[in-house]
């Protein structure tokens, strides 16, 4: 029989407990997860426009929407009978022609409002056109006010 005592330089070796860690991290993880919000929003492809370009594209199925300062619309060179978003979204499902392939290019004015831009893209979203893209001014050309 050993009836030794036990010699001081021995120690026993520390011991991490992981469990009460991976508790907390489970608790902050629920607790990120239920807090996030997940919004999806409604998308249309969007080509951004560059200013400075050569050679401009021609697209043979291309509606052409003016937006003035005023905040009056013209679609393909003719002015719309109602200023609201259910003649303008008529207006482009008949130049559209069922084609919803169409590229509309939006040319406002630099001082028109903002709403009046969205209101395009809200009028474009309700036709089906998917295809937008924004006029610009070559800055070589463009003239101070």
């Amino acid at each position: 029989m050993n009836f030794r005592a036990k010699s001081y330089g021995q120690r026993d070796e520390p011991e991490i407990n992981l469990i009460p860690f991976i508790d907390v991290l489970l608790v902050i993880l629920i607790f990120l997860m239920l807090t996030t919000t997940y919004n999806k929003f409604t998308e249309m492809q969007l080509r951004l426009p560059v200013a400075d370009t050569d050679a401009q594209r021609d697209h043979p199925n291309e509606i052409v929407l003016v937006v003035s300062s005023e905040g009056a619309y013209m679609v393909n060179k003719k002015p719309l009978a109602g200023p609201g978003i259910e003649a303008l979204t008529g207006a482009l499902i008949n130049a559209a022609k069922g084609n919803q392939q169409a590229v509309l290019i939006i040319s406002a004015d630099a001082a028109a409002r903002h709403q009046s831009v969205i209101t395009v893209m809200e009028a474009a979203r309700r036709a089906g056109l998917t295809h937008i893209t924004f006029a610009t001014q070559s800055t070589t050309r463009a003239q101070p006010r």
